[in-house]
């Protein structure tokens, strides 16, 4: 007889007990990632990778707890972790703290970039220090890093340095990106790209407009 059988549950209420000093419910839990969010770019702006990672890894506790225990904290829309850090989003255009999900523009040379950076929870946050991000093209008509006017950058490996904000980390990166894998040289992004971009904006606006 197993001990899920008699009922007793060990592994069960040992996580109980590691993770009794956080909420389940999602009000409460969005504040204590706030909080959260705020240790961790403290953590990151002083270079104390072990202290990020630990807080990175608290904050998937919560997920967890929120979820019912269950992984899954990335499932879908409604999930919670995607809750967590949409709630918690900095606003469109303005550079994120470290760990914060947000959208915001920076220039590499003369190429105006959108740069999309995921959030404490987000695909990847266990492989580096650095946070994931995306960036993705202003300007379609000139010049980027990709035929399709988007590329993802995931677990960057490099030493912090203390004191890097956000948006420089995503300067320094790409600029790498742009003398290694391009060797200097930017790639005209194909038509159907261009067409696809174009549609997603019409729909993204629309949406704003009109988000019934």
């Amino acid at each position: 007889m197993t001990q899920e059988q008699l009922g007793f549950g060990f592994d069960e209420m040992a996580e109980e007990q590691r993770t009794a000093h956080l909420p389940s419910q999602i009000d409460e839990g969005t504040a204590c990632y706030r909080k959260m969010l705020e240790r961790h770019n403290a953590a990151m702006l002083v270079s104390d990778e072990s202290e990020a990672i630990a807080i990175r890894k608290e904050a998937h506790d919560l997920a967890r707890k929120l979820n019912g225990g269950e992984p899954g904290i990335l499932g879908g829309p409604d999930a919670p972790g995607y809750v967590l850090m949409n709630r918690t989003a900095a606003p469109t255009g303005t550079v994120p703290m470290w760990g914060q999900k947000g959208e915001f523009d920076i220039k590499v040379g003369d190429m105006p970039v959108c740069i999309e950076m995921d959030g404490m929870l987000g695909i990847g946050q266990s492989m580096s220090p650095w946070p994931g991000f995306s960036a993705r093209a202003i300007d379609y008509r000139k010049p980027f890093l990709s035929e399709t006017g988007y590329r993802s950058f995931i677990g960057v490996h490099a030493d912090t340095v203390t004191g890097t904000t956000p948006d420089e980390f995503a300067r320094k990166v790409i600029e790498a990106y742009m003398a290694t894998e391009c060797k200097g040289k930017l790639r005209k992004i194909e038509r159907s790209y261009v067409e696809r971009e174009l549609a997603r904006r019409a729909n993204k606006l629309s949406s704003e407009r009109d988000p019934t």
